[in-house]
């Protein structure tokens, strides 16, 4: 039983990184993948962290795979990666704290992480001007605005439609819920 516990856990960390990483790749066939103005569409994969612990790992290796294809190389390898990392360990602790049934605090921590540490990433490796207080706010609010978009309009649904399904129910702790 152990065992098939921890097989299922791979496999879930696993399809979640391709899926993560392919549908990454696909928004950057289409320039929306990487800069300051984004909408990578498998960040709306971040809200499994409310459902399962296997998309910790998951998210930040189909982050990291997906990275390697950033024109910012290693920077966004290592930095992208570790706000997709925070956010879905944040995302996991805070799943039982719902409004409407909803883990909005699991959907926000990616806005909040990714407008952070990405808005600052690109205003030190993309900006050819000293960085300033200003254009991280600029920056670092694109990234979030595009991140929120895409964790709102497609990470909701996705959260309801595979809660309904129970399909990672087999792998969560079960616990009360906070529900406001």
């Amino acid at each position: 039983m152990k065992n098939q516990k921890r097989v299922r856990f791979l496999v879930e960390s696993a399809m979640i990184a391709a899926v993560y990483a392919v549908t990454t790749y696909i928004c950057a066939a289409f320039n929306l993948a990487y800069g300051p103005v984004q909408f990578r569409f498998s960040e709306a994969l971040t809200v499994l962290s409310a459902l399962t612990p296997a998309a910790i790992p998951g998210l930040t290796l189909g982050c990291i795979i997906s990275n390697i294809g950033s024109p910012m190389g290693i920077i966004d390898v290592v930095f992208g990666s570790v706000a997709t990392l925070l956010a879905a360990v944040f995302g996991w602790l805070c799943r039982n704290i719902k409004i409407k049934q909803i883990p909005l605090l699991s959907i926000i921590y990616p806005v909040i992480f990714n407008g952070i540490i990405i808005g600052a990433e690109i205003i030190f490796m993309l900006s050819d001007e000293a960085p300033t207080f200003t254009a991280f706010l600029i920056n670092g609010g694109q990234v979030a605005l595009g991140e929120l978009a895409v964790c709102l309009i497609g990470g909701i649904p996705l959260y309801l439609g595979l809660k309904r399904t129970k399909l990672f129910t087999g792998s969560s702790t079960k616990s009360t819920e906070k529900t406001e």
